[in-house]
């Protein structure tokens, strides 16, 4: 009688929790997203299956990479967690990210405040924009000689563009009639700058700086196959070397969660400065 018991009330409370859950996992924002990243593992665990030897299937790099549950092991100076490596190359993208903001944002301005600053300093940018971040690699190297320096020069230079343009298109999108009554009321142009112009073109400002970033996480990777050093752009390369594939699609999985991170804290300062909800 008394199991019973237990079991009805197990079965009731199983009921309950279901009709609490079926909500959020029926959702379109939960399901559609939980489809397409379980079509990736169907395609991954395919093409490991009956296309190649070489690539491992979901659960083999699962357990292949069971030792680096833990983040933050050092085992000598060369077998280092996927955590220190992903601090190494955040404080370079970083670093980089922030030195490019610092230029970027005044030449914004500047360029969309001033005809000629425009027609002078445009020209540059559009010839510099398509130019490929590890074409400036080498440069980097003949300057500094180093390895550190020479990826945060890349990042800092790959910055630059879209936030020079998104500013420079915010500024010039300031409603005309803003910047008319600042001048009937003769308001000093730095006062503009900071209580019309600039509250205006935060939202331009944020979209360049979450794209600049988006593409200076996308370029450490690179940066560091080929400068190698400590980081989780020369990890991959290293793994590939050693035909561990499964320690590459760990490190890929790592890269794309920190980069959809660093985008949404990005958002979440937007959101916090501005006074306005992000779309992601």
């Amino acid at each position: 009688m008394f199991l019973q018991l237990n079991l009805a009330t197990l079965a009731v409370a199983g009921q309950m929790a279901w009709k609490k859950t079926k909500p959020i996992l029926f959702r379109d924002t939960f399901l559609l997203p939980t489809l397409g990243f379980l079509g990736v593992i169907f395609l991954w665990w395919f093409a490991a299956t009956f296309l190649t030897d070489l690539m491992p299937t979901p659960l083999e790099a699962l357990i292949d990479s069971r030792e680096y549950a833990n983040p933050f092991f050092r085992k000598g100076p060369g077998n280092l967690g996927l955590g220190w490596l992903l601090i190494a190359s955040l404080r370079r993208v970083i670093l980089g990210f922030l030195l490019g903001a610092v230029v970027a944002i005044p030449l914004g301005f500047l360029i969309g405040m001033s005809r000629p600053a425009f027609l002078a300093l445009n020209p540059l940018v559009q010839i510099f924009k398509p130019v490929s971040p590890l074409a400036w690699l080498p440069i980097a190297l003949a300057i500094f000689n180093l390895a550190e320096p020479s990826a945060i020069f890349v990042i800092f230079i790959t910055s630059l563009w879209p936030t020079i343009i998104n500013t420079a298109l915010g500024v010039a999108s300031v409603n005309p009639d803003y910047l008319d009554v600042a001048r009937v009321l003769e308001m000093p142009q730095w006062k503009r700058v900071i209580k019309i112009i600039l509250p205006a073109s935060l939202p331009y400002i944020f979209t360049g700086l979450r794209i600049s970033l988006g593409i200076a996480w996308l370029v450490i990777v690179a940066v560091e196959m080929l400068t190698g050093g400590v980081g989780i752009g020369f990890f991959v390369w290293d793994q590939w070397n050693r035909l561990n594939l499964s320690s590459v699609f760990l490190a890929v999985f790592v890269i794309g969660i920190t980069g959809l991170l660093l985008d949404y804290g990005l958002g979440q300062i937007q959101a916090l400065v501005t006074h306005h909800r992000v779309q992601a």
